[in-house]
């Protein structure tokens, strides 16, 4: 099992990956789910436009992309592509720091992974309280 961390032609401060990893995981084991391996793709604005217009046939910029390559529900296996770019436009829009909104985020592509949806407006509520369960438990605060 394994989550790694690439940066596709961008720089963000990524604190304490470590501690991060081992959240993940406890994440994924209380939604008992193992983990395969997991990449998590740091890029700009414009490679993730690319891959949404390649492989989801959408023409607009997003903060998040996330693929689930596993083949049964139990498993954790995929790759979650984040725009630096979105995060920090988020970040000022939401008066947020940058660290709190790209947290936000890959819990966000976590919780993907693990079936949570976000298209209804009910399972979408569901996503963001769930999200707000992860910041609170990683930071204490929300």
């Amino acid at each position: 099992m394994s989550i790694q961390f690439f940066f596709a032609g961008v720089k963000i401060f990524l604190s304490e990956r470590k501690r991060l990893k081992v959240f993940i995981e406890g994440m994924l084991k209380r939604e008992n789910r193992e983990l395969i391996s997991l990449s998590i793709v740091f890029c700009t604005d414009k490679y993730l436009l690319e891959i949404n217009r390649q492989y989801l046939g959408h023409d607009y910029y997003t903060d998040i992309i996330t693929f689930n390559l596993a083949e049964d529900n139990e498993f954790i296996e995929g790759e979650i592509y984040i725009s630096v770019d979105r995060i920090r436009e988020n970040a000022l829009i939401n008066l947020v720091t940058t660290n709190h909104e790209l947290h936000r985020v890959i819990f966000h592509g976590i919780l993907h992974l693990c079936g949570y949806m976000d298209k209804s407006k009910s399972a979408k509520d569901t996503m963001t309280r769930q999200e707000n369960q992860m910041l609170q438990k990683y930071f204490g605060h929300t």
